[in-house]
């Protein structure tokens, strides 16, 4: 897609995800660099924050956007229910698509109950 500056830049969203990202890396850094811990690793992470954020922007700026999770819930759904549809199921069907398989010799349905043994 081509530039366009009316598009909007989820800013917030930006920065809330760097800062959950620097709190995940802090503390595996941590763990794994436990004595050799320096400045050096935690400017790194300091750094990356502005990187992130201007990259973020620049990829909304040319019509990227993210899916939430509740979107692709959302989406999900839809197509279960769309695929439910074609095949004439009504909808409490289209969540368990599979149906349940026979009872056997080892599942609880084909007599697999110990016998009982007489009490003397």
């Amino acid at each position: 897609m081509a530039w366009d500056t009316t598009r909007p830049v989820p800013w917030q969203r930006l920065i809330r995800d760097w800062l959950i990202y620097v709190a995940i890396m802090t503390v595996v850094l941590a763990i794994v660099y436990r004595d050799r811990l320096t400045a050096g690793l935690i400017g790194g992470l300091l750094v990356s924050g502005p990187v992130f954020v201007l990259m973020g922007a620049l990829l909304a700026k040319l019509g990227y956007q993210r899916k939430t999770l509740k979107q692709l819930r959302r989406e999900t759904e839809e197509r279960a229910a769309a695929k439910a549809a074609e095949a004439g199921l009504p909808r409490a069907a289209a969540s368990s698509s599979r149906a349940r398989p026979a009872p056997t010799k080892r599942t609880a349905g084909g007599g697999n109950r110990p016998g009982q043994r007489k009490k003397r």
